[in-house]
């Protein structure tokens, strides 16, 4: 079970870490309607997750913290400070690809997290950690398919931009 537990403690950073990427990219690009407002929506989807993954971990030992990472007013004006500092010295184009291509890079870690989570419920029988994958897995795999759409719409017109 000790290794349950570490996969399970291992979610829920990536998925805390995944939300408060899609916070920042949010922020650093409110310019960006689409990348403002859906990546905040897509954000909320891994706070919710980051519970959820904690109610679980209580089953197996697990002692982790059910509330996201903190998005209060000073940390996201230090990240929009971080922002501006940023795009003083990157083409503020490229940073949306940068930041993009980061997005999907974690929540492809993260979904193959809930892939990993999903076999081992079902080899224990654990329905309540096989229904959370089953609930979460899709909302992460919706989060990936963003990325890469986004991607897909900006590289083009990010790359021969003159």
């Amino acid at each position: 079970m000790r290794h349950v537990a570490m996969a399970i403690e291992e979610l829920h950073r990536s998925e805390n870490d995944l939300a408060g990427d899609l916070l920042a990219v949010s922020d650093r690009h409110k310019a960006d309607h689409e990348l403002f407002y859906l990546g905040r929506d897509l954000a909320r989807w891994s706070q919710q997750h980051v519970r959820d993954i904690a109610v679980v971990g209580r089953d197996y030992g697990l002692d982790l913290d059910a509330a996201p990472k903190d998005d209060s007013t000073i940390l996201a004006a230090i990240r929009q400070k971080s922002a501006e500092l940023l795009g003083r010295h990157h083409a503020p184009a490229m940073l949306i690809l940068y930041d993009l291509r980061k997005i999907h890079r974690m929540a492809a870690g993260v979904s193959l997290d809930w892939e990993i989570l999903a076999q081992t419920a079902q080899a224990l029988g654990d329905r309540e950690l096989l229904t959370l994958a089953e609930t979460c897995h899709p909302q992460t795999l919706r989060q990936l398919r963003w990325a890469n759409a986004a991607l897909k719409e900006n590289a083009a017109q990010v790359m021969v931009a003159r």
